[in-house]
């Protein structure tokens, strides 16, 4: 696997680009996983939990994840970019350009993830690195999620 220094502009900025890197391995989005993470939000929407009413009333015919749940998957996917940035004291999440949910995640489907890296700027603390990631149902070629995401490594 290639290594990048966090300070090594040049070569950092050569990973800019339009197009994405592969696919993650897939996560399972269990019910299990739905209820769990509605008991920690506080987020007990019946579109979430409520399978017989998902099934009357729901125009996607069952339970469907929270898109904050889709999103909060993010740190568990393994990406493999063939690359990896090196010799930072930390990475901090400095925020979001972008977060657009476009797609249901259906109880029981399987999620990855794909990234590529949209810019790179020198900071007076490290080096700031905006990354989009995609995140979507196995299986389907519309994205559940998009997210354009602010990474600061720090000297």
């Amino acid at each position: 696997m290639e290594t990048i220094r966090f300070d090594d502009l040049e070569k950092l900025e050569a990973k800019v680009s339009a197009e994405f890197g592969p696919w993650s391995k897939p996560i399972a989005v269990t019910q299990e996983k739905i209820n769990q993470f509605a008991d920690v939000t506080g987020d007990h929407q019946w579109i979430h939990l409520d399978l017989e009413r998902c099934k009357r009333e729901s125009p996607f015919g069952g339970p469907v994840a929270h898109g904050f749940l889709t999103l909060s998957l993010l740190p568990a996917f393994e990406i493999d970019s063939g690359w990896k940035v090196v010799g930072y004291r930390n990475v901090v999440n400095y925020g979001a350009n972008k977060l657009r949910f476009i797609s249901p995640v259906p109880a029981g489907a399987s999620v990855h993830a794909r990234q590529r890296v949209v810019a790179i700027d020198a900071r007076p603390q490290g080096t700031q690195v905006t990354q989009e990631t995609q995140v979507a149902v196995v299986g389907n070629d519309k994205p559940a999620v998009l997210y354009e995401g602010i990474f600061l490594y720090v000297k």
